[in-house]
């Protein structure tokens, strides 16, 4: 695996998700409208129209004491991936009026019934060794990551049945 160079390794991507005014800024900066906002005693669900070129609607489940963010991404005809969810693994603190989360960098792509792809393990291990993530955050990441995959595979890759049994029914659009 080659090292990228020290200038393309990016910080972990932070967002924030303002309950009161209905809005999601994104890592870079860009605030963005959000239809729906639903709080659990578990987790936080939001859903939102986007401008990017590969989407057009996003809707996303936070999961704090998973480390994980479950989104689903509505593709722009041309677009289409073969995957069914996307997880993010990161930390996600809740808040009365906004959560945040912190991303770290792995990346689990789920295609139900199937498999599930762990990725971007070579961001992880660039930002570890740029010393953007600790050892300890790295280890968590990678725990989380190896964790849910072998969750997942014992729920055949379904993920709303994996989170179910542990008591997060999820729902979407």
């Amino acid at each position: 695996m080659t090292q990228r160079p020290a200038e393309s390794i990016h910080r972990p991507k932070i967002e924030v998700f303002d309950l009161v005014a209905m809005t999601n800024t994104d890592p870079k900066g860009f605030v963005r409208e959000v239809e729906e906002y639903r709080v659990e005693s578990w987790g936080l669900y939001m859903a939102r129209s986007s401008n990017h070129a590969q989407f057009h609607y996003l809707e996303s489940w936070l999961l704090p004491s998973l480390g994980l963010r479950a989104s689903i991404f509505h593709f722009t005809p041309g677009h289409e991936r073969d995957q069914d969810h996307y997880l993010d693994v990161g930390i996600f603190r809740p808040g009365e009026q906004q959560w945040t989360s912190v991303d770290h960098y792995l990346d689990i792509v789920i295609r139900t019934g199937r498999d599930a792809e762990l990725v971007d393990i070579d961001e992880l291990l660039d930002a570890r060794a740029a010393g953007l993530l600790d050892t300890a955050e790295a280890t968590t990441a990678i725990e989380i990551a190896v964790g849910t995959v072998e969750a997942l595979a014992r729920y055949d890759y379904d993920l709303g049945a994996w989170l179910a049994a542990r008591g997060m029914p999820i729902s979407w659009r």
